[in-house]
């Protein structure tokens, strides 16, 4: 029997290692193709950071100058700007970044490269510019974090491309109460919001659409059922520690009564 006892808890104890892994089914040194390239698109709304330069400044300056739209604060008051602000500009709803002296362009869907492309291609064909070098930056873009992760919240990326793993790095990964076969990644794309599930313990994850995160998403990691059971545990301990307590004092007070 004791022997019996100790296989148990053994096959409990690793099985429970277990579930904390992530990729669980995966080869190691096993090469795999790459099947989406995962880059962050411009999206409506989406605020970047243009500036374009040349070896001689003064045909680029031109193009870092303030629009009609940048120019204008919420109120309508035109307002001084220093040289970065002016270089700032908001995707409209239609997916189109206006640009001094080249007028509306349509950005959205391509990555920041692109629209660098683009825009140099757009130059050189108006005869502005002969060699534009063309920075396009994403002015803010955001990830949030919550759940069953180390340090919870919203977080900045700065790279091309960022992972579920990339995210969960940043919010210090999960806790061991988080579930790892049900991650949670809700993203709203034009107009549409949907929700993706990630079973992180599963190598399936690489093809998911979520695999790569784009700017705004919320990944939300869900506790598991250790985690509910032991918040239950805890708030029935409180509540009979509490009634014992009661019983203790209303039988003291009845014996001091009949004192």
């Amino acid at each position: 029997m004791l022997l019996t006892l100790v296989v148990a808890l053994s096959l409990s104890s690793c099985s429970s290692y277990k579930r904390i892994w992530y990729l669980q089914d995966a080869q190691p040194y096993t090469a795999e193709q790459i099947e989406q390239q995962g880059q962050i698109r411009i999206m409506p709304l989406d605020r970047l950071s243009i500036v374009v330069n040349s070896k001689n400044p003064e045909l680029a300056a031109p193009f870092n100058a303030a629009t009609s739209f940048n120019a204008l604060n919420a109120t309508g008051i035109t307002t001084s700007y220093n040289n970065s602000s002016l270089q700032v500009r908001t995707v409209d709803s239609e997916g189109f970044v206006e640009l001094p002296i080249l007028g509306k362009v349509k950005c959205q869907g391509l990555t920041r490269h692109q629209l660098e492309t683009l825009i140099a291609q757009k130059i050189v064909e108006g005869n502005y510019i002969n060699d534009p070098i063309v920075n396009v930056q994403f002015a803010d873009m955001k990830v949030s974090v919550i759940g069953e992760v180390t340090r919870p919240g919203m977080y900045a990326i700065a790279n091309d491309k960022v992972t579920i793993f990339d995210a969960l790095a940043m919010a210090g990964d999960m806790t061991i109460y988080g579930q790892r076969s049900d991650v949670a990644v809700l993203r709203e794309k034009e107009g549409v919001r949907t929700i993706e599930y990630l079973d992180l313990t599963s190598k399936d994850i690489f093809t998911s659409p979520a695999f790569y995160i784009q700017q705004n998403d919320i990944v939300y990691v869900k506790p598991n059922k250790y985690k509910a059971e032991s918040g239950e545990i805890s708030q029935n301990r409180s509540f009979y520690i509490s009634l014992v307590s009661i019983a203790i004092s209303m039988a003291t007070l009845i014996v001091t009564i009949t004192k």
